[in-house]
């Protein structure tokens, strides 16, 4: 004799009503995403409630929204302010995202466009006394360390002390290799190395220097650009390259105004 529930539906009268393909509610099923509310034990066949049929569309939603299972799951058997706290950090997850695809799309209309020109000078860029992180670091964890560096120089060095933009130096195996030193600095008069942070004598050396304008998010065109510039010289040199942060987060909002020297060592 077949087990039915009381009000239940088929699994394609569940399709049906929630529009989700009984493929797919079987994979729900299977990933204990939404269970149906009673499986025949002759015969598998699953019976769902109207009470699911909100449950079957959140987490439709949820998974076409790239929501893990696993914290779907969670999601589903949370309440209050745990529930609350998965939505938002994968609402925040999917606005990075956003940003990221927006970025990778502005560069390749760059690319599309134009051929970008940029001025290239040679110049000698002086010795600095800074105060200064350095480490290796890995590539993908950069921008997350800078950060961290350069709150740690920020809070050691008063304003009116800085003698100078802060920058940092780039070892080129940080791009060959995926890993790399790194020396974040900043010019001042002033300041007691604290820390991680030290007292550095920055030596001067001659550099190919260009700017690039706006945030760094297609900063390799720039890169590329200056790179070429000093291979098609032949005036390359050993070192790190540098970049020099005339206008940036710190000193306006607008992307659109931040501007960073590059400087490429060359010979002199």
């Amino acid at each position: 004799m077949m087990t039915t529930v009381d009000g239940g539906m088929t699994i394609g009268e569940f399709s049906r009503v929630t529009h989700l393909s009984i493929r797919r509610l079987r994979r729900y099923h299977d990933g204990g995403l939404l269970v149906p509310a009673l499986v025949d034990p002759d015969n598998g066949y699953r019976w769902y409630t109207l009470d699911q049929v909100p449950t079957a569309q959140a987490v439709r939603r949820f998974r076409d929204l790239g929501l893990p299972t696993a914290d779907l799951r969670e999601l589903l058997a949370a309440e209050g302010e745990r529930r609350d706290d998965i939505v938002l950090a994968h609402l925040d997850r999917l606005e990075a995202q956003l940003d990221d695809t927006r970025s990778a799309i502005a560069s390749l209309r760059a690319l599309l466009g134009p051929q970008r020109r940029t001025e290239v000078t040679v110049t000698t860029l002086p010795g600095r006394s800074v105060l200064a992180v350095r480490a290796v670091v890995a590539q993908d964890d950069v921008l997350d360390w800078y950060a961290a560096a350069r709150a740690e120089i920020d809070a050691l060095v008063a304003v009116g002390d800085r003698t100078g933009p802060a920058g940092g130096q780039y070892a080129h195996e940080l791009f060959t290799d995926g890993r790399g030193a790194v020396l974040v600095h900043q010019p001042c008069s002033s300041g007691e190395p604290a820390g991680r942070v030290e007292r550095l004598q920055l030596p001067g050396r001659d550099v190919a220097v260009t700017t690039h304008h706006g945030p760094h998010d297609d900063i390799d065109l720039t890169y590329a650009l200056l790179g070429s510039w000093v291979v098609r010289s032949g005036a390359g040199a050993e070192g790190p390259v540098e970049e020099l942060y005339d206008a940036g987060p710190v000193d306006t909002p607008d992307p659109a105004a931040w501007r960073t020297r590059l400087a490429w060592p060359v010979r002199p």
